[in-house]
């Protein structure tokens, strides 16, 4: 996870990260459909070859990872304390991963509501984190209960999601994490409702 990149994983992480940015500025500014693989490669100041060197299509310039993001999400899952209650450590992670996402997230909430094909692209986001959190749960389930820990992650998701999908289009982000936060504390073992 520490490991230190060399020069060319540095310019191929500053190119990555070029193309995405004009793919942001220019999807906000001028809607998905409007904006063309090649108004972006123009705006990164690269080629269309090369705007495909690092993107399948499009939509895969806002929602594919960054080549960093798995490393920082898997640090935050790593660093929660052992001795920890689940619930706890869920509520932190899933949290702490849509915090990361500030400046991503509302931007792809804008374009799944201006663009079918878009919001059609983005059904998978998020996968491989939850499959990252579905596998640090089960290394932390003893073999005599997998039914608490799986039923935890389970509500979590759903906790978020439905913070997700009742976020009101005129909310600020952080209005979205108070919603989050409200949802895993309603779904919390235990908890009663608000």
């Amino acid at each position: 996870m520490g490991r230190t990149m060399n020069l060319r994983e540095r310019k191929k992480l500053a190119t990555w990260r070029a193309i995405r940015s004009a793919a942001l500025r220019l999807f906000d500014e001028q809607g998905y459909e409007a904006t063309t693989v090649e108004q972006i490669a123009a705006a990164a100041n690269v080629s269309r070859a090369t705007f495909f060197n690092y993107f399948a299509s499009k939509d895969a310039a806002v929602l594919d990872q960054d080549p960093e993001e798995r490393r920082n999400w898997q640090a935050l899952i790593k660093d929660r304390p052992a001795g920890e209650p689940l619930w706890d450590s869920l509520t932190a992670i899933m949290t702490g991963f849509c915090e990361s996402l500030r400046d991503r997230i509302p931007l792809q909430r804008r374009l799944k509501a201006q663009s079918p094909a878009f919001a059609q692209s983005a059904q998978s986001f998020g996968e491989q984190f939850f499959t990252d959190l579905g596998h640090w749960v089960a290394s932390r389930t003893t073999d005599s209960d997998e039914l608490t820990p799986t039923l935890q992650l389970n509500l979590a998701i759903v906790a978020t999601t439905t913070a997700y999908q009742t976020w009101p289009a005129d909310e600020s982000f952080d209005a979205f994490l108070q919603r989050l936060e409200r949802c895993l504390r309603q779904a919390g073992p235990g908890t009663p409702a608000d």
